[in-house]
């Protein structure tokens, strides 16, 4: 097996998908948390200076979600077809288009303020209700098993909520969803016992 090191800030943010992989594979790692004062002398080590970077037996990957891609391959996490590791992707994607949208590093409050606000309000409606109409009567986003695609729409949401706390009122199926991978053994202990953060 090999030795995991996982480099991020103490925040859910960019890592938490592949700690929740982790979690539920039950693969051992190091969950290093930097601190905000100690990030420019690290980003100053980094090839490409972001992070999360995800250290396997030394070598550095970078790009959460090209780390979650490697984590999940050959696991039913991936989507048990080529078809379905396709949806899963591009549903991921998906939501991923939407919250690099945000402005998550702007330094001026009412800009960001602005700009979360706008988002929410009138995009963020038509990304939900696509959501809900892919996710019908099924019991996951993807074939009939739980996805990465799953686990990425429970982190994603628990982060809107923060700022928008109604914002799944007129989607049920969607709050359901939320709470089946929550539910999840691995999953709710990982929650139970992660480090408190906002984001």
């Amino acid at each position: 097996m090999p030795k995991y090191k996982l480099i991020y800030f103490n925040m859910r943010g960019r890592a938490e998908i592949i700690r929740y992989i982790f979690a539920y594979l039950d693969i051992k790692y190091e969950d290093h948390r930097i601190e905000q004062t100690d990030w420019p002398e690290v980003k100053a080590t980094l090839p490409f200076g972001k992070i999360p970077i995800l250290e396997v037996d030394g070598l550095n990957l970078h790009q959460s979600l090209a780390i979650a891609r490697y984590m999940t391959k050959n696991t039913d996490l991936a989507g048990k077809t080529e078809l379905e590791q396709c949806q899963v992707d591009a549903i991921v994607d998906t939501l991923d288009d939407f919250m690099s949208r945000f402005p998550w590093a702007e330094k001026n409050q009412d800009i960001k303020d602005q700009m979360f606000n706008e988002l929410l309000t009138y995009d963020g409606p038509h990304l939900l209700q696509d959501l809900d109409t892919y996710l019908g009567e099924k019991e996951w986003l993807i074939g009939d098993s739980v996805t990465w695609a799953d686990f990425y729409w429970e982190i994603c949401s628990t982060t809107l909520l923060v700022f928008k706390p109604d914002l799944l009122d007129i989607h049920p199926r969607l709050v359901t969803l939320r709470k089946k991978v929550q539910a999840i053994p691995a999953i709710a202990d990982w929650i139970q016992q992660r480090p408190q953060t906002k984001l």
